[in-house]
């Protein structure tokens, strides 16, 4: 039984007693309203506008084209419908590196202009000076490390990161430093197990994997993995909790051959 079934809204400081008293935190994709209102309904903790909207929304190969005007689209949609889920907005690849000016007006134009409690940004070391000047706004910064998809051009391969000892000390030291600037969480993605223990260990702040097991603080999924709803995809990370490519799939053909043999619509459906 979750101590927070009853929480109004899920707040940073909820996610923090979460990790404290050992209960895991629940986070998912939605990108537009309906099914933003689904997963809000269905009882979970975190909900990301994730940039994977560039992939299965729009069908970009990568999350890259996806810009802050078409997030800030999504994020108004999602935060509509969201009456309890804490909602995290992604900041696109282009609005933040390199500029921390820059990187603190997206924050906020998402904030101002979607409603939404709080941003994600990909990195570690080298964006401190952006995640400071977004936190100095008053805004929630959630981190992320280990497979950064918006740098996935440098490392030219969406395999396991972390693996050899020199990058996987980086990464303890980026989540140490992201925790000292006043993050209040970090995404793992696709890192060893073992790595994303020693990380959720070492911080006091709550760690959400992705393809980093089971000592992650929290979980998330893309809704339309974890749905089955993409058919193409699916890692050894990837649990399926429905098929729903097949379901939607045989429901629009009896449609189509409803149409086609004139039982659709029957007199019971006129006016």
């Amino acid at each position: 039984m979750s101590i927070h079934k009853e929480v109004k809204r899920i707040t940073t400081h909820i996610l923090q007693e979460m990790k404290n008293h050992g209960e895991k935190i629940a986070m998912l994709t939605a990108y537009d309203y309906s099914m933003a209102a689904i997963v809000d309904e269905a009882g979970v903790d975190i909900i990301l506008v994730g940039d994977s909207a560039s992939n299965v929304m729009a069908g970009h190969e990568t999350t890259l084209p996806i810009t802050l005007d078409q997030m800030i689209y999504h994020a108004s949609s999602v935060v509509r419908a969201a009456k309890r889920a804490l909602v995290i907005v992604d900041l696109p690849f282009g609005s933040y590196q390199g500029n921390s000016k820059e990187a603190l007006n997206s924050a906020i134009r998402i904030m101002k202009e979607s409603g939404a409690h709080g941003v994600k940004i990909e990195g570690g070391v080298e964006i401190a000076e952006s995640v400071s000047r977004i936190l100095t706004a008053g805004i929630p910064v959630m981190g992320h490390l280990g497979l950064t998809p918006q740098s996935i051009y440098k490392f030219g391969t969406y395999t396991v990161r972390a693996k050899e000892e020199a990058e996987a000390q980086k990464l303890r030291e980026d989540a140490i430093k992201l925790q000292e600037l006043g993050c209040f969480g970090i995404v793992l993605e696709k890192i060893p197990a073992l790595l994303a223990k020693q990380v959720s260990e070492s911080l006091s702040i709550p760690t959400v994997g992705i393809g980093a097991g089971q000592s992650c603080d929290g979980q998330v999924l893309v809704i339309h993995d974890m749905l089955g709803i993409n058919k193409g995809f699916s890692p050894r990370f990837l649990r399926k909790y429905a098929d729903l490519h097949e379901v939607m799939n045989n429901a629009i053909q009896n449609y189509v051959s409803d149409i086609k043999t004139k039982s659709f619509p029957n007199e019971k459906e006129e006016y």
